[in-house]
């Protein structure tokens, strides 16, 4: 389907809170037209309302990214309403209880696994097709990754394992998609302040095993990190971003 819109589409998912969010507000203040995924409906309709009630356009379509019909469903919906896709942020994410592996049930692994990893290639693999097959060809991904894809914290083997597997995800689609104008980037986020993370700056484990408050960041700077990368022309990428708290303890980690 060929079709020149007045405003480049970006999608979001997880967008109903914490980095999502954020993110989504940065774009609609840059001027995407958004569409919003999540599991949570309330959330993702709040936000739409508040795009559209800022003059922007923001379309909320409840999502798992874990469920692969859930997945077509939402990106027949983007190429019903919008025919095209320029930018999709692969953000939604979860974790797993923080306990020595031997003790970690399967099914928290499974869900990890089926969020972080899973999650990330349906929509990655959605975004691809449709970038592909669209005119003009080409559009931008960017996984969100965790400084967890290069150095653990103790007792998060599933965490860990899930953005290893993203970071390799985001260099195989980086080099997969030269062909068709695809570019793929990986912004690995450390100790950003959300409702999420907040309970870090309370305390959370060490590598020697000591509980210790960590110094957080402006979620802000986050989304501008994302800001930046989506306003690069195609040309030009940053395969990888690292953001983080100056202080936070991952150089020198352990």
């Amino acid at each position: 389907m060929t079709q020149t819109p007045t405003r480049k589409i970006a999608l979001v998912t997880g967008a109903g809170s914490g980095i999502g969010r954020a993110v989504a507000l940065a774009l609609l203040a840059d001027g995407f037209s958004l569409v919003l995924a999540g599991r949570r409906a309330e959330p993702l309709q709040q936000l739409a309302e508040q795009a559209q009630a800022a003059g922007g356009q923001a379309l909320a379509v409840p999502t798992d990214v874990r469920d692969e019909a859930s997945v077509a469903q939402l990106f027949a919906t983007i190429e019903e309403v919008h025919g095209r896709l320029d930018l999709i942020f692969n953000n939604a994410g979860v974790n797993a209880p923080a306990v020595p592996i031997d003790e970690l049930p399967l099914e928290n692994w499974r869900n990890v696994i089926a969020t972080n990893v899973d999650g990330v290639f349906l929509c990655a693999r959605a975004a691809f097709g449709l970038m592909r097959r669209q005119q003009p060809q080409g559009g931008r991904i960017i996984n969100n990754g965790s400084i967890s894809a290069h150095t653990p914290r103790p007792f998060t083997a599933p965490y860990t394992a899930s953005k290893h597997a993203v970071l390799g995800l985001t260099k195989a689609l980086a080099l997969d998609g030269r062909p068709y104008n695809i570019v793929c980037s990986q912004i690995d986020i450390g100790n950003a302040l959300t409702e999420l993370s907040e309970r870090m700056t309370r305390g959370v484990r060490q590598a020697n095993g000591e509980i210790a408050a960590e110094p957080m960041v402006d979620v802000r700077h986050v989304a501008d990190a994302v800001r930046y990368i989506a306003a690069l022309p195609l040309d030009a990428n940053v395969l990888n971003m690292t953001v983080m708290a100056s202080n936070m303890p991952f150089v020198g980690r352990g």
